[in-house]
């Protein structure tokens, strides 16, 4: 984000709610991404309510982990990366660092695959011309214009992800059937109900949330003169781990609201009406025709398209900020092209990529569908790190987390892993 666009938090307008708007929010609009609409909507019609659980269940980890990122930024003044880089060995560095890497330039390509096939399904043309031009917008936005005015601007897009709660008050619902599938979890060892947990668990608890997220506290350290890390400047720090708190308790609550009633929507519509594999956009969108008739293609394309250019640009940057950090370049969306060129060169060259991945003939649903399933696959061992970091007082000085943060965190590494494990041991078996 430019540097003139902010507003000390403190001094934010609008009173004391929305100066504690920020980073959280932001992150939690852009996890409900192409990738998570696609990968709730196969679950819901895949396996009707009885997944609903994992989203009530993700909640309060997604939270814990989020708010353990970002007070690794805050209170060190330095990202994922760069603390990596400081207190681990060069292998965990560049392990976890091209993990990241990989897992997002997939995802940008899914994204931008299917923000092409939702405009194509909406207005016609070609769907290659629109990969390209999403992919070259999202990087011309990066480097030439402001994120933080762009957000304000292509939120209301995101909106009409609002259809999917409406839908649920025009169709009929088996309430008893919705509230078993919420409160007793329906578990099986089947590869291909594993596969989707997985999915679920990955595109809503998603690496590049958590490098992005730390990354963008170290921005409003630098974009805000009084502000500095906590751990040089304790007396602040009341203030800010307070405005993370309810920052990411918004945030996340925002994403997991909205990823709820997605699954719940298509098991209520698609399910019921024997649609069990979700192959096109044009059958995702279908879910919305209850509520939206003729235009259910409309506020489909609009929700697609809308999170998919706050997302890609969340995917790319977030991972610029961890090279950046690895090699001790500048960075920061701040910086003028010629200044922060290696670090914009990363942002284009994972979008380029992307749209590159974005001409394979990979079915862009299932393209989606992967691409959570291997944001499920690599979040435990940055986790792990994560979770390491934020209860060493060489990083965290004294403001290591408390005892329920530390168990919420590691709780859901621990639930991450053994979901990852449990569904590699059914694909080999």
């Amino acid at each position: 984000m430019r540097s003139d666009d902010r507003v000390p938090r403190d001094k934010a307008p609008n009173g004391l709610f929305l100066g504690k708007l920020g980073p959280g929010v932001i992150t939690g609009a852009a996890d409900d991404d192409p990738s998570g609409i696609a990968t709730y909507s196969q679950g819901g019609a895949q396996f009707g309510y009885s997944l609903l659980w994992t989203l009530f269940f993700t909640y309060p980890l997604m939270v814990g982990i989020q708010v353990v990122s970002a007070r690794i930024g805050r209170v060190s003044g330095y990202g994922l990366a760069g603390n990596i880089r400081r207190h681990y060995p060069p292998w965990v560095l560049y392990g976890l660092v091209s993990l990241l890497l990989v897992a997002n330039t997939f995802n940008i390509g899914a994204d931008l695959r299917a923000m092409a096939d939702a405009t194509a399904l909406l207005i016609g043309g070609s769907r290659h011309a629109y990969i390209l031009g999403f992919g070259l917008f999202c990087v011309m936005l990066q480097i030439y214009f402001s994120y933080a005015r762009y957000v304000r601007v292509l939120k209301w897009l995101t909106l009409s992800l609002f259809a999917y709660v409406g839908v649920v008050f025009s169709v009929d619902l088996p309430w008893l059937d919705v509230i078993r599938g919420v409160f007793v979890p329906s578990l099986s060892t089947n590869a291909t109900y594993l596969t989707t947990v997985v999915a679920i668990f990955g595109t809503t608890i998603s690496p590049y949330l958590f490098f992005w997220q730390a990354s963008q506290e170290c921005e409003d350290i630098r974009a805000v003169k009084a502000d500095r890390p906590l751990r040089d400047h304790p007396d602040q720090a009341a203030r800010h781990l307070a405005r993370i708190k309810v920052d990411t308790y918004i945030g996340m609550g925002f994403s997991n609201l909205i990823a709820f009633f997605i699954m719940l929507t298509t098991a209520a519509t698609l399910h019921t009406h024997g649609v069990i594999d979700v192959q096109t956009s044009a059958q995702a969108a279908e879910a919305l025709r209850p509520i939206a008739g003729k235009f259910a293609f409309l506020l489909f394309s609009m929700g697609i398209v809308g999170t998919g250019l706050l997302a890609v640009p969340v995917l790319a940057g977030s991972a610029a900020f961890a090279v950046a950090e690895s090699f001790r370049w500048r960075q920061g969306l701040d910086l003028t092209p010629l200044r922060g060129a290696r670090f914009y060169g990363v942002i284009a060259a994972a979008t380029l990529v992307g749209v590159g991945l974005g001409f394979t003939p990979l079915d862009p649903i299932k393209a989606l569908f992967y691409a959570a399933v291997i944001n499920g696959v690599i979040s435990p061992p940055i986790m792990l790190v994560m979770m390491r970091m934020v209860s060493n007082p060489t990083i965290m000085g004294a403001f290591i987390v408390t005892r329920r943060l530390r168990v919420l965190g590691w709780v859901s590494t621990t639930v991450m892993a053994v979901a990852v494990a449990a569904m590699f041991v059914q694909m080999l078996s």
